[in-house]
């Protein structure tokens, strides 16, 4: 081979192993460095109660109700956090309470009380007579049935007769 040719090889294969030395070292001085990015978030519990209806329709203190209660239920609903525990659910007095719920009419009182099982043996209140769910299994809303009872001969004016008792729900 000629020197000439032989320089201009020898050059050609010094480019190539110095471009490939570049290319190399170019990629070992690209480091890279890693950390944890650490997320979280709170989960509080929470409670919703929605209103509902309890009507007891006619109360005949002659006839039908001058010796059988006049019975009635009603429902809301509640929904808490999933797996909310110690909550509990305490209907208040009322707004006409006098040593018993009552219901008014222009200043005309009709006593009845509220229960949270149908055989209306265990009176619905506040403090120890307030209901104590399980721990909600999800966040849907569950629906209570709050169970009532006009007592028999109740000595009231005729009228239309109502309330309002408070649902609060504590968490």
């Amino acid at each position: 081979m000629r020197p000439q040719r032989f320089a201009r090889v020898c050059a050609a294969a010094g480019l190539a192993v110095a471009a490939a030395f570049w290319v190399s070292s170019s990629s070992v001085s690209a480091a890279t460095a890693t950390a944890n990015l650490t997320v979280s978030a709170t989960v509080s519990v929470n409670c919703i109660v929605t209103a509902g209806t309890l009507s007891f329709g006619a109360y005949d203190p002659v006839v039908a109700n001058a010796t059988a209660d006049l019975d009635g239920s009603g429902t809301f609903t509640v929904a808490c956090t999933k797996g909310a525990t110690g909550v509990t659910i305490e209907l208040g007095q009322g707004s006409n309470y006098s040593s018993g719920r009552r219901m008014v009419s222009s200043g005309n009182y009709l006593p009845y009380e509220l229960y949270s099982n149908s055989g209306r043996t265990t009176v619905w209140g506040s403090g120890a007579a307030a209901v104590t769910p399980s721990a909600p299994s999800s966040y849907a809303p569950v629906v209570y049935t709050v169970y009532g009872r006009v007592a028999a001969g109740a000595n009231v004016t005729a009228g239309s007769y109502s309330d309002t008792v408070v649902a609060t729900v504590n968490f």
